[in-house]
């Protein structure tokens, strides 16, 4: 695992990552913003409604404002993971070529499947943390709690991003990927550090990838 980290921390800041990544930031800024135009009022509506069960006013607004601040930043994080997913293939291809030549790529990831798998963890990731937003306000459980949140949007697309690309066998893609949710929290922990937050997904995939076929060149 130390190896497959080190590896990708040296591959995300490549020219070729670099520009990948700011695409996928300028179409996520401009799907969030739509988004939030739309659906925006609603989202505060609900929250000032979940919150009116506590017994000071203050905290009310207060807490409010940093969930609807959350929500923002959740979606947005949720809009470059979907993205990630969908446009990563060729980047992966090229990165596997450049560390691992000896591998060949077996398939492709189907869209759908891919879009269906980024869309299932985000909505499941977005639920989930609507209904349990109070426990981030809990001082290092919930930022740990967040980091397993964030895991979730990752780990599954990730994996089947990857895998499908180049490991047909999926009890080999099982064996392979023990511990992903640890990796998934790993690259998730982009999230918490300003400008950085916006290549959480891309390391995810390199990371995984790292993962998956160092294993299988040792």
């Amino acid at each position: 695992m130390t190896q497959a980290i080190s590896k990708s921390f040296k591959d995300i800041f490549s020219g070729t990552v670099l520009l990948f990544v700011t695409k996928v930031t300028l179409i996520a800024l401009a799907i969030t913003a739509a988004i939030l135009w739309l659906v925006g009022r609603g989202i505060n509506s609900f929250i000032a409604g979940y919150l009116s069960w506590l017994p000071w006013e203050w905290l009310q607004t207060t807490g409010a404002s940093v969930a609807s601040i959350a929500i923002s930043y959740m979606i947005f994080i949720i809009m470059i993971s979907v993205l990630t997913s969908f446009m990563i293939e060729p980047l992966l291809i090229s990165l596997a070529r450049k560390h691992y030549p000896e591998t060949k790529v077996v398939g492709a990831p189907n869209i759908t499947t891919s879009l269906l798998l980024s869309l299932k963890s985000a909505i499941m990731m977005f639920i989930l943390f609507i209904f349990t937003f109070p426990i981030m306000f809990i001082p290092l459980v919930g930022a740990v709690y967040i980091l397993w949140l964030w895991s979730i949007l990752l780990k599954k697309p990730t994996i089947y991003d990857v895998s499908s690309l180049f490991i047909a066998d999926k009890k080999e893609v099982k064996s392979r990927t023990k511990k992903s949710t640890m990796l998934a929290m790993i690259a998730a922990g982009f999230n918490y550090i300003p400008l950085l937050n916006i290549f959480s997904a891309v390391f995810a995939q390199i990371l995984f990838l790292h993962y998956i076929l160092g294993k299988e060149e040792n």
